[in-house]
């Protein structure tokens, strides 16, 4: 079955930086866009960032355009999120989330999500 499992958060002091990662299992990791996608504590959930199957086309929400970076190795089947200067507004659970073969193919697996902590 799939999976999708993410590591990485913790807690971060604002300016700082963390990356996350996502291993992925039981679905053709190197065909299906994946995303980030995060929530608030209390809140809605937010789209983060999208790369394509290959990685060469990456999308980013305007809140994190310019401070986040996703990337992907599909020799390993994993996915990355490298953040840099980090808000407090950024304090969220991190989901790696799977599409489809298409950008806007419906997300259909979700990874069991990931603390961030942005905080001094």
């Amino acid at each position: 079955q799939v999976e999708l499992v993410e590591s990485g958060g913790g807690l971060v002091q604002p300016g700082g930086s963390l990356t996350l990662s996502c291993a992925g299992s039981g679905f053709t990791f190197k065909s299906t866009y994946m995303n980030w996608v995060r929530q608030v504590p209390g809140k809605g959930l937010e789209w983060v960032s999208q790369s394509n199957d290959f990685g060469g086309t990456t999308d980013y929400a305007d809140s994190v355009k310019g401070r986040f970076t996703i990337a992907r190795d599909n020799a390993k089947n994993t996915l990355s999120l490298q953040m840099n200067s980090l808000k407090t507004e950024d304090t969220a659970v991190y989901y790696c989330v799977k599409g489809g073969i298409y950008w806007n193919s419906p997300f259909d697996a979700w990874g069991q999500g990931i603390l961030v902590t942005v905080s001094s």
